[in-house]
């Protein structure tokens, strides 16, 4: 586990610059945990994912959802979302976040509190969005796969520019708990952008 968060952290470190994707990072925890007995003995044990920026709370984390408002409030989480718990279980370890644009509310990922993230295929285009920086840390090889959410869109789009999968799972697969039961009148669901079919289907499982 130390080895593959290691390297995600090198690759981040040379790549992101050109590609912009990349929010929060917490690199010396993430060493950390994945240097512990105590990471569980998951299906994922020690694979670095980078969570978006808009759901998936991590407790004590930064969290924007691409706003400046919270942004400059410094807003933290108080409580794991009941998604990231289950990325935690897994075994995922988790290097920061992805850009969004604000609340997800757009097609391409250009949020005024960060600035936007580029397509790593050519970093004059977008990556799309809402999960734009998602796409882009995973096209570009920074991490395996990473978490990723959709209401009209936000999975779907940047993964067909940015040449992934992207899959968005059936409403009421997964929950927005314990902080909220549904988002967009059900219309939203939160799943993850990946190089492979098999790799969506096993984060799915």
């Amino acid at each position: 586990p130390r080895e593959l968060v290691d390297a995600a952290i090198a690759r981040i470190e040379a790549v992101d610059p050109r590609v912009e994707a990349v929010l929060h990072p917490r690199f010396e925890r993430a060493r950390e945990e994945a240097s512990s007995s105590a990471l569980p003995q998951g299906p994922f044990r020690g694979v670095p994912i980078l969570l978006k920026d808009l759901g998936a709370q991590a407790a004590a984390e930064p969290y924007h959802a691409g706003m400046r408002a919270l942004r400059d409030a410094d807003w933290r989480e108080k409580e794991d979302s009941h998604f990231t718990a289950k990325l935690r279980a897994a075994g995922f370890v988790i290097l920061g976040r992805t850009k969004s644009p604000e609340l997800g509310l757009m097609p391409v990922t250009e949020p005024m509190a960060h600035g936007p993230a580029r397509n790593p295929w050519n970093p004059a285009f977008s990556p799309g969005g809402s999960s734009g920086g998602a796409s882009a840390a995973v096209a570009s090889g920074m991490v395996p796969l990473a978490h990723a959410s959709d209401g009209g869109g936000s999975i779907r789009i940047p993964a067909a520019l940015c040449g992934l999968v992207g899959l968005k799972p059936t409403r009421g697969r997964g929950s927005f708990g314990p902080g909220l039961g549904e988002r967009w009148g059900g219309f939203s669901a939160e799943l993850a952008v990946s190089r492979s079919v098999r790799d969506t289907a096993a984060f799915l499982d």
